[in-house]
């Protein structure tokens, strides 16, 4: 039986990722991070605890949805008593990516900024679009419930990642986030990357490729947040007996 420890688990994802533990055969919730209290009832034989270290030797394996500040706390702390880590927070900083780079040194960790099987396609076919589209402009737009704190969304900037990778661009150097007033023509090889926040939608990304006289959009859209969270515990049971690495959800789905 793989202990899990979930680190954010009063956030959308987290509490999510504690009821589908319920309903697997080879897995079970060990251990609950919280900074203060939990704001809801939860089975008394897990642990809840706010010391890192005890968090982390309760469990063999954490899965992390959490926030950029949070997730560098326990990626410090996992780099003195190393576990498995499936980290799903997105909106990190350069900081924050070399020190996750740091820590797999010592431990698996499988970092995404999706955790769905359809996104982790999407990001290949974008792959395959981008550098068979040559000429074809690259516009990316994501959408988000207004709750969402970072913008661009993760897997928007993964997904320009990947459309860059294409054609072998520097995404840091062709990248667009927002156009206003008189900017001039659109470059050849700019990847255009929007974000629009509003209501409660789940999370939806197309990649468009457009030339004259056609066009591509490919699109995916999540209507439950519960593809994140099943992703990550699929993750999970993938991640945990493998060696110190950088992984990502392709490598887990295989692609």
């Amino acid at each position: 039986m793989i202990k899990v420890g979930v680190f954010g688990a009063s956030g959308r994802v987290g509490r999510l990722l504690l009821d589908d533990l319920k309903l697997e055969d080879n897995m079970s919730l060990s251990t609950v991070y919280v900074r203060e209290n939990l704001d809801f009832s939860i089975d008394p034989s897990v642990l809840v605890t706010n010391d890192l270290h005890t968090f982390l030797n309760a469990c063999d394996i954490v899965v992390d949805f959490s926030l950029p500040e949070a997730c560098q706390s326990l990626l410090e702390e996992s780099i003195k008593a190393p576990r498995p880590l499936v980290i799903g927070t997105t909106g990190l900083d350069l900081h924050q990516m070399n020190l996750l780079k740091d820590a797999s040194e010592v431990m698996p960790i499988l970092y995404a900024t999706n955790m769905s099987l359809g996104v982790a396609l999407l990001n290949k076919l974008v792959y395959i679009a981008s550098q068979s589209l040559d000429g074809f402009d690259i516009e990316i737009v994501e959408q988000h419930h207004r709750h969402k704190k970072d913008a661009p969304s993760g897997t928007a900037l993964t997904l320009a990642e990947s459309a860059a990778a294409g054609r072998d661009l520097d995404l840091d150097k062709v990248r667009v986030s927002g156009r206003n007033g008189n900017i001039g023509e659109r470059t050849k090889d700019e990847i255009a990357v929007m974000a629009l926040r509003g209501g409660d939608i789940v999370g939806r990304h197309t990649v468009g490729f457009y030339n004259d006289g056609e066009f591509i959009e490919l699109n995916h859209t999540a209507t439950s947040r519960n593809t994140f969270s099943k992703g990550a515990l699929r993750a999970a049971k993938w991640l945990v007996d493998k060696p110190a690495g950088l992984y990502n959800i392709a490598d887990c789905l295989e692609l």
